[in-house]
């Protein structure tokens, strides 16, 4: 009789090696382990990142047929992928990021950065008008330091609402990254003003151990006089 052992997936391990560190390793560990990376490979997606995505959206339907949708930071394209599937042929989806991109069916690439004052206009005359949706998965480098890299993504997320509110149509989406830390009442105060629900999500596909979680902010009321603040030159960066 066969040993039952043998049936069960076996675990990769890496060794550490001379010009190996040991967070690299685990690293790899994690990478080699993880169901959701086997998974993309299988189903042709660039990134675990996708099931995110495709979870919030078979729960909340922010993407529906037709849909307008703008991926910011989108390399290497996981979300972009999801967002043209979900989108179908009427709809138009616009990656962005400063990064080179290979090329996605489906999706519009934009090689800028989206905190350039002339990005938002370029975004809409590419789409012909607003948008429907605006997605981030962004995130910045980490450091190491659990509060200094909390900000620096809130920063990214305050700058991502800042773009949403100079492109979304009324009663539009926005879905961004953030990591749970408390930084984040001014956030929550310029959503809540901006948009009809506010509300935090966690997808299964996201780590157990990581703080990451994802703000989804559905009904756009439209553009107020303060929903866009420019970013002056004294303005810290993400």
């Amino acid at each position: 009789m066969p040993d039952d052992r043998n049936k069960r997936r076996l675990k990769v391990q890496v060794k550490a090696g001379k010009t190996r560190s040991l967070s690299s390793k685990l690293w790899l560990d994690r990478q080699l382990n993880d169901p959701y990376v086997a998974r993309a490979k299988r189903e042709g997606y660039r990134s675990r990142a996708a099931y995110k995505l495709i979870e919030i959206d078979a729960k909340h339907k922010i993407i529906k047929p037709g849909a307008r949708v703008v991926d910011l930071g989108a390399a290497p394209g996981g979300w972009s992928q999801v967002a043209a599937r979900r989108a179908g042929e009427g709809g138009r989806v616009v990656a962005i990021d400063v990064l080179e991109m290979g090329a996605i069916p489906g999706v519009e690439f934009l090689q800028l950065d989206f905190l350039d004052p002339a990005a938002p206009d370029k975004l809409k005359a590419l789409i012909g008008g607003e948008a429907d949706v605006v997605l981030s998965d962004m995130a910045p480098n980490t450091t190491g330091h659990r509060q200094t890299d909390h900000l620096r993504i809130m920063a990214l997320a305050e700058l991502a609402a800042d773009f949403a509110g100079a492109v979304l149509a009324p009663g539009g989406a926005l879905l961004c990254k953030v990591l749970q830390g408390g930084a984040e009442p001014a956030l929550l105060a310029q959503l809540k003003r901006d948009f009809a629900v506010v509300k935090h999500v966690k997808p299964s596909a996201s780590r157990a151990d990581s703080a990451e979680l994802y703000l989804l902010a559905t009904g756009f009321r439209g553009r107020s006089q303060d929903a866009v603040r420019p970013r002056e030159s004294g303005d810290p960066g993400p």
